[in-house]
């Protein structure tokens, strides 16, 4: 690959990326099949994962466009290139707060449709005005027509805990989509795409046509930078990249894969790099959180938030495929929308009991999650996380512990009230929260059984063993390390052992006390 082809960051449209010389992965042996197998599609992936560039991909190759394909795998399949009429609508350009906004979004969808293919039914309901579009567009061109549809669930995610005005956005959404089934002979292709897959009484359940390609093995690999894909498309790039980090190739390659590999779309899936932080790596010569910088999920901090998750569950999450597979307003658990937006993904599979455990993809993903997180169940600000973790890993190596056990204190103090449902839950999120963050940093490891909480952080020369009370004693649980043996995994390791009994007092919402041994 030619080291001067220009990155394609934020390019999204696949006609002019191809025109301006612009470096493209190829897709298009993964398109073919996707289209010529198969008429109704839904794929969901996380944002910034390349859905709108195949979307844009399938409308140039249905539009006929074969010079666009010279020299790509397609060429080897194709010999057509019939041009159909294309649909297509982009529901991510708005912030859907009221049923009015999606209204009109789609009223002016409909509007551009109708000036280029006349229907007469101008004034009628959305479903009925996009049946008329799909048949007004095959009666003039001869051609079946495809409906290309991009982030369709945008309207709901930002519903997310406004359940009456979700109920509006499904009523809409499943009267327009209404007309893929209703007009099945007209139609050539549809796929629509987003980041989650909203099930039972939603947009999908009158279109029992449509399949679900999420979690599919044969095309796991249609969106994202498989690591094959990296090392063909990018040595040239990965070469300056080790040069500027002063590293060999190999080492950054295992840097980025660390940092940007690890989602998995079906338990036999290879591992997919996230496209765009790889590219701005690239240009950049830095390995940063980019994707994450991108986009902060309110949402899904809203959902933990609204089911008062217990945080240190995400390590390590058990789901069976029903569960992954759909999303629903009223659902007991935050898990699917955190799994379908890319913040955790397959890690292993039991196919005795088909159960999926998830984790975190990647580091990026778990620093920037953890990081983001930290602040909305502290008083810590956004703009200080950095700032905190760094004099408490500098306390913690410097065996400084009353005043590391003092910034822990700090932690807990002014937290708003709302946010503390469950007193026990809330101490557990945020001291999981907290040594999460310090595990970049030193060793940390944090377990919990029946209701116990044990914590042990690990520098060059110490080793802290902690033991967390509620509504106890500090002295009880100090005795709790010394009567359990809880140093003895670490007594061998050299390192200085500091044994450290805390409670926490419920009426203060506090540390109360804290005995060092």
């Amino acid at each position: 690959m030619d080291a001067m082809q220009k990155l394609p960051i934020g390019i999204q449209n696949f006609e002019s990326l191809r025109k301006d010389g612009y470096l493209y992965v190829d897709k298009t042996r993964l398109v073919y099949k996707l289209v010529n197998e198969g008429r109704y599609y839904f794929l969901s992936r996380p944002r910034r994962f390349g859905k709108s560039l195949l979307l844009s991909t399938i409308k140039a190759y249905l539009e006929g466009k074969k010079e666009l394909f010279e020299g790509l795998a397609i060429e080897q399949f194709e010999k057509d290139w019939t041009c159909h009429p294309i649909l297509h609508m982009d529901l991510n350009t708005e912030k859907y707060d009221t049923k009015e906004v999606l209204d009109q979004r789609i009223d002016a969808q409909l509007k551009l449709w109708e000036s280029q293919y006349p229907t007469g039914f101008e004034t009628y309901s959305h479903g009925i005005r996009f049946e008329r579009v799909i048949e007004a567009a095959y009666k003039k061109t001869g051609q079946r027509v495809v409906i290309l549809v991009d982030e369709y669930d945008k309207p709901l995610l930002q519903a997310i805990g406004n359940s009456e005005l979700q109920d509006s956005y499904r009523g809409i959404l499943k009267g327009f989509y209404g007309a893929l089934k209703s007009m099945d002979g007209c139609i050539k292709f549809a796929l629509l795409t987003g980041v989650t897959k909203f099930g039972k009484v939603s947009v999908f359940s009158d279109l029992n046509h449509l399949t679900d390609i999420s979690m599919s093995l044969p095309y796991n690999e249609i969106c994202g930078i498989t690591e094959g894909e990296l090392l063909n498309n990018f040595e040239p790039r990965i070469k300056a990249l080790a040069d500027n980090l002063e590293l060999t190739y190999e080492e950054a390659v295992a840097e980025l894969r660390k940092k940007y590999d690890g989602y998995h779309f079906h338990p036999k899936g290879c591992g997919m790099y996230n496209p765009f932080s790889v590219l701005n790596a690239f240009s950049s010569s830095e390995l940063r959180s980019f994707w994450f910088e991108t986009g902060t999920p309110t949402y899904l901090v809203d959902l933990l938030q609204q089911h008062d998750y217990n945080l240190e569950e995400m390590a390590h999450v058990e789901a069976d495929e029903k569960t992954l597979n759909s999303v629903d307003s009223n659902n007991s658990s935050p898990i699917p929308v955190i799994y379908q937006s890319g913040y955790l993904t397959i890690k292993d599979f039991d196919p005795e009991f088909r159960m999926y455990t998830l984790g975190f993809p990647n580091e990026e993903v778990e620093d920037g999650f953890i990081r983001f997180l930290l602040p909305c169940y502290t008083s810590v600000r956004r703009d200080q996380t950095a700032f905190d973790i760094k004099n408490f890993v500098l306390d913690v190596r410097s065996g400084n512990t009353d005043r590391f056990l003092t910034r822990l204190r700090s932690l807990f103090a002014d937290t708003p009230y709302e946010l503390v449902k469950n007193l026990e839950n809330h101490y557990q999120n945020v001291i999981w929260l907290f040594f999460k963050l310090m595990g970049f940093y030193v060793q940390a490891e944090y377990h919990t059984s029946e209701g116990r909480i044990d914590l042990v952080l690990q520098s060059q020369k110490f080793c802290y063993v902690m033991e967390f009370k509620l509504d106890g004693t500090a002295e009880e649980a100090l005795a709790q390390i010394i009567d359990k043996h809880y140093t003895l995994p670490f007594d061998s390791t050299g390192r200085q052992i500091v044994r450290i009994g805390m409670n926490f007092d419920s009426n203060t919402r506090n540390i109360e006390k804290w005995v060092i041994g």
